[in-house]
């Protein structure tokens, strides 16, 4: 399985660590991934979306940010999502007990490269059959990764455009689609209050008519 993961600060891109496995029968470039991981990276800052899925392809692009530093996953698109954030939540909750302190204060790259032990490790218990069969069982904060932003990663490098961008578009159609929903019941009920008085003033006049047809 061809695989990247590299973690960096947010507040430069400065990369702090990095994995990667390559998969030769594949053909993939790998250092072509690695080169949008490095771009991307730096691209984000604070206003970015915590969470979010870049897709280049085959593969997709997994991040959380937390803390101040970014952790990403480069993997097949075939693989879960809900493991992929699972396993991106590990390694964050590992490095940031080793050398959360640290971060800000370290000026050359990959300072915690020995980190890379860690993610291996832990990547293979992810990666693994039997680790797929319980990917029920995970508990953490994922139950709704099905609602984590995604984009393309070729659109976010070539235009520029910031993540923070993409979350407020996102944001807005959020609002949008709330604002459609409500204005919708509001007919909705406007239309049955109607439809309920259209049937009152049938049977109010009815009985009036009555009245003074037996007078």
């Amino acid at each position: 399985m061809t695989s990247l993961t590299m973690i960096a600060r947010v507040a430069d891109g400065l990369p702090l660590a990095a994995s990667i496995q390559e998969d030769e029968q594949s053909g993939r470039d790998l250092q072509h991934y690695q080169s949008q991981a490095k771009q991307l990276c730096r691209k984000l800052n604070a206003q970015s979306p915590d969470r979010c899925t870049l897709e280049a392809g085959d593969m997709n692009f997994h991040y959380i940010i937390a803390q101040g530093v970014c952790y990403l996953f480069l993997c097949e698109a075939s693989f879960p999502k809900k493991m992929a954030f699972a396993y991106l939540e590990d390694i964050h909750s590992e490095f940031y007990d080793q050398y959360g302190r640290r971060v800000p204060t370290v000026t050359r790259p990959y300072s915690f490269i020995e980190f890379d032990t860690y993610i291996q490790k832990t990547k293979k218990s992810y990666v693994d059959s039997r680790a797929r069969r319980n990917l029920g069982s995970i508990n953490t904060e994922l139950q709704d990764v099905q609602r984590i932003m995604v984009a393309n990663i070729e659109e976010v490098l070539q235009r520029g455009e910031a993540l923070s961008a993409l979350d407020t578009k996102a944001s807005n159609l959020s609002s949008l689609s709330k604002k459609y929903r409500s204005d919708a019941k509001y007919l909705n009920t406007r239309s049955a209050y109607a439809k309920v008085a259209a049937v009152a003033v049938f049977f109010i006049t009815l009985i009036i008519y009555l009245r003074f047809w037996w007078l």
